[in-house]
């Protein structure tokens, strides 16, 4: 059998190979270059080939590159947990290194029913969450996962389904959090329920939707009064994606355990975190003393090396604000784009994570027939045009509508900004010249 031997996310698809990456774009072994408008999956917040995180990979590499954590401590994990806690709000002061976002929530929802076990509470053992959400492609990451493609092939094996609507402002009515929560609640009863899970902005499920302001602290007030522990997903959110270090503190909320991901290396490594509060650390370390989870490469010195000098760097460069600052513009200059389009319903989003739903009609909000194929077409026409997007779900229920996900790294220039919104300028009109003619 010829040709590659490597399983791609479309067996028949063809794919340029990567040459090497220098700030916000990719090169391909042809010489062409990609602006990295989603960071990946979202994930290379700081750029690609920074000059110091390699250098401090090179250093851990001449040192030692694997210890396994059951025989070993090692000094860039212990650095990277130490800064971590001194980074996030709260009590949030213990942190258990895994390699991946689907790794840290499902970790996320053993210590949440672990913890109640040791309480003495071992039935608490249900975990909610809500539809158009993703938390990880893992059997127990996807049983809390409301993402209807990526569900429905296992669904026989998945626990018990999501239950919450979304906050999707655009398409759902206002309604209150802390009504259908009580109600859930009371329905499966909170002595069954060890957690609740949720993204605090909900990424490539729905598209970047952002809740109303009261949302989390409405959600949270119920939580704490049915003992119920507060799982904040923030994977893709979190690492001052939306300009701050997590999501949840633009409202003023502090869950009890945290998933970390993606920016948490800026793809320099796998590497992932799930990050436990005191109060929860405690009744582990009087009962049992260990956490009933691991990996083989869990807090793996080479990768924490790595998550290290990221954190370091945005230190250093204040990317956290210049995050907030990017997105704030890149949100204003698109809705002005939106105001002049045909086919963009809606922009949204928080600092660097920005999403756009394109719909068939603005103003009954309306999608396209699935059978267009909106957002295949429109990631081609961008890769085409040089620029690298992150597809989306988008309509009711997260599997009728189209949408992407726009996620530059923090450390974009403004003239590279400018070159960014002209390139995607080219790409709309094109997709709408397309289906305006009937294409």
């Amino acid at each position: 059998m010829g040709g590659s031997h490597l399983i791609k996310p479309l067996l028949d698809g063809i794919y340029p190979t990567v040459s090497y990456g220098k700030g916000v774009f990719l090169y391909d072994t042809d010489g062409k270059a990609y602006f990295d408008a989603s960071s990946g999956a979202v994930t290379a917040s700081i750029g690609h080939g920074v000059k110091e995180v390699i250098e401090a990979m090179n250093r851990q590499a001449n040192k030692v590159s694997f210890v396994y954590r059951s025989q070993f401590t090692n000094e860039p994990a212990e650095q990277l947990a130490e800064r971590l806690a001194s980074l996030l709000p709260g009590a949030l002061n213990h942190c258990f290194f895994v390699n991946s976002g689907s790794e840290a929530t499902e970790t996320a929802l053993k210590i949440a029913i672990q913890y109640w076990q040791e309480k003495g509470r071992p039935m608490k053992t249900r975990i909610l969450s809500r539809w158009m959400s993703y938390h990880g492609i893992t059997l127990g990451a996807l049983s809390m996962s409301g993402h209807h493609e990526r569900r429905k092939r296992f669904e026989p094996l998945l626990n018990s389904c999501p239950q919450m609507e979304p906050p999707y402002q655009y398409r759902l009515s206002n309604k209150s959090v802390a009504e259908e929560l009580e109600r859930l609640i009371s329905r499966i009863g909170p002595e069954h329920i060890a957690a609740f899970i949720a993204e605090p902005i909900v990424g490539a499920a729905g598209g970047a939707l952002v809740p109303e302001p009261s949302y989390y602290k409405e959600m949270k007030q119920v939580l704490d009064k049915y003992d119920i522990l507060f799982i904040a997903d923030e994977v893709m959110t979190g690492i001052g994606r939306t300009g701050s270090m997590l999501a949840l503190e633009h409202w003023g909320v502090i869950p009890q355990i945290v998933a970390l991901g993606k920016g948490l290396s800026a793809g320099y490594a796998p590497l992932a975190a799930t990050i436990v509060s005191d109060d929860i650390i405690e009744p582990i370390k009087a009962g049992s003393k260990l956490i009933m989870s691991g990996h083989t490469f869990s807090a793996n010195p080479q990768a924490c090396a790595a998550g290290l000098a990221v954190l370091n760097y945005m230190e250093k460069n204040d990317l956290f604000t210049r995050s907030k600052i990017l997105g704030e513009e890149l949100i204003q200059r698109l809705v002005a784009i939106q105001l002049n389009s045909s086919i963009i319903g809606e922009v949204r989003g928080k600092g660097l994570l920005i999403g756009i739903e394109f719909v068939k009609d603005k103003k009954a909000k309306i999608p396209f027939p699935k059978a267009v194929k909106l957002t295949e077409r429109l990631i081609m026409l961008a890769r085409q045009e040089g620029v690298l997007l992150y597809p989306a779900s988008a309509g009711i229920e997260g599997g009728d509508g189209d949408a992407i996900l726009i996620a530059p790294p923090f450390t974009m220039s403004n003239q590279e900004l400018n070159d960014l919104l002209q390139r995607l300028e080219v790409v709309f009109a094109t997709l709408e010249k397309q289906l305006i003619g009937g294409v």
